[in-house]
């Protein structure tokens, strides 16, 4: 079933060989056609992530694709087709999408085909264009915080805390009853977790003597369990931290990965999506004011600029704006 509006071409950032940022240019290319299984999405916004760049390089290509390859991993925006076995979403709903997989192309585009099973109802009170630069992260710190396993009250040191997956990570777990130490990078980073609800925010470019100080004198006992965003020595000062027996949780492609350290618990997650994950993550959404903080945003047509802007620093996510 489609809204009877959808076009046979669309416009859509495609590069035809592995590179740098000036590789990606504006395409004139096929909307892309959907099996049973498959929903067609008409794209507002598409959050960009270093998963994009290394896409573009070639690290890390999708089964299946083929070029011109249409990079963009997330989206939001509404159903302008659904195939014959989809149940979950309609035609004209407003929707989010983490295509795990996406051999047809990417969100980087006015429409793209993905698998029913990736694609969630739009949460209350979560503006559908900051969602394009949510279902990634989100869902990553989600699977973060059930490797850790924390009960509620518990408390949770959150390294990278201003960037995209952490300022998330602040907020769900936050949901989940957590106390959360947030360390993140300067003022404007601190003021973002501040406000998000961190019980401790600090500045990790800071002394770290005075940083653990700091730590130590809200939780004497140690803190309960560690995410980290990013790695290096500042991470290995800060696992001193971490009670006996605490767990130390990192996604994979944090590097340097963190080290053992006699008494923690190490391990590494991906983020993990479909039906039941996706719905876990609109209850929790739905529970309060959520936000994703959107540090710029770049018109389709300037998706290159925008790979040029991830290389540098800035809290939250960056955004391309489709419609």
């Amino acid at each position: 079933m489609a809204d009877g509006d959808v076009p046979e071409q669309m416009q859509a950032a495609a590069f035809d060989e592995f590179g740098g940022p000036e590789v990606i240019t504006p395409r004139i290319l096929p909307v892309p056609q959907i099996a049973d299984d498959e929903v067609l999405i008409k794209v507002w916004s598409a959050g960009v992530g270093v998963w994009d760049a290394m896409t573009r390089e070639g690290a890390l290509v999708p089964e299946g694709s083929t070029f011109p390859m249409v990079p963009g991993a997330e989206a939001a925006g509404s159903v302008a087709a659904v195939g014959r076995q989809v149940t979950n979403v309609a035609v004209g709903d407003v929707i989010y999408v983490y295509g795990y997989t996406r051999p047809k192309g990417g969100f980087y585009a006015e429409y793209a085909a993905t698998r029913a099973e990736y694609v969630a109802k739009l949460p209350a009170g979560l503006p559908v264009e900051h969602a394009g630069a949510m279902p990634t992260d989100a869902l990553t710190a989600l699977t973060g915080l059930d490797v850790l396993g924390l009960s509620a009250g518990a408390w949770l040191l959150i390294f990278g805390a201003s960037g995209g997956q952490g300022h998330l990570a602040v907020q769900l777990a936050k949901r989940q009853g957590l106390n959360v130490v947030a360390v993140a990078s300067g003022a404007e980073g601190v003021a973002l977790v501040s406000r998000l609800g961190a019980d401790l925010a600090v500045d990790g470019h800071g002394d770290l003597a005075e940083v653990l100080r700091r730590i130590r004198e809200v939780t004497p006992d140690g803190v309960d369990g560690l995410l980290a965003m990013a790695g290096g020595k500042t991470l290995d000062k800060l696992t001193e931290a971490l009670r006996d027996g605490g767990v130390l949780g990192y996604p994979h492609g944090v590097q340097p990965e963190p080290s053992e350290r006699p008494g923690v618990t190490v391990r590494a997650y991906d983020g993990e999506t479909g039906p039941r994950q996706l719905q876990r993550l609109n209850e929790l959404i739905e529970a309060g004011p959520f936000e994703v903080h959107v540090a710029e945003k770049f018109p389709l047509g300037r998706a290159a600029e925008a790979h040029r802007r991830l290389q540098t620093s800035f809290p939250g996510r960056l955004l391309l704006t489709v419609v």
